[in-house]
């Protein structure tokens, strides 16, 4: 699944802004993903989307100066108004940072996000939800990396 998702990257792959840390996070990402660890692979793929993205802009060709912790809701705002995303990856970048949301923070068994209420509710196991929702998580950072901003190609 992956070697087949790589394709939409392009012969010469992609350019990967953000330095080791988004870097790794890629590395990581898709070996977390092959060995199953879909927790990891939904918290990485996530921070990958924020150190790319803002990075991209950091870059200094597209804008101005961004704050030096930029929040995510500002860095899709702005990577919108540049075409880097369409609303579709604004919606879904949106998306998974409320997958990640739930695995990172505590929240009670009431709230609609958590694991193991969503689970309940829709009669899917969470280790179900959470490979769902990694195989989310990481063809939507692909479909990223192979935005004209990112390919080399």
């Amino acid at each position: 699944m992956l070697a087949d998702l790589g394709g939409q990257m392009g012969r010469s792959g992609t350019m990967i802004f953000g330095g080791y840390a988004a870097y790794h996070a890629w590395v990581e990402a898709r070996a977390s993903f092959v060995h199953g660890n879909f927790v990891a692979t939904i918290l990485l793929c996530q921070g990958l989307a924020e150190h790319l993205l803002a990075a991209y802009l950091h870059a200094g060709v597209l804008v101005d100066n961004i704050p030096e912790r930029i929040q995510f809701a500002d860095t899709l705002r702005r990577c919108r108004e540049r075409d880097v995303i369409s609303d579709q990856d604004v919606t879904n970048l949106r998306r998974m940072m409320d997958l990640r949301n739930p695995l990172s923070h505590f929240r009670h068994v009431d709230d609609g996000s958590n694991l193991d209420r969503r689970s309940i509710d829709t009669g899917v196991s969470a280790e179900e939800l959470l490979r769902r929702d990694a195989i989310f998580s990481i063809c939507l950072v692909v479909t990223i990396l192979a935005k004209p901003a990112f390919r080399l190609g």
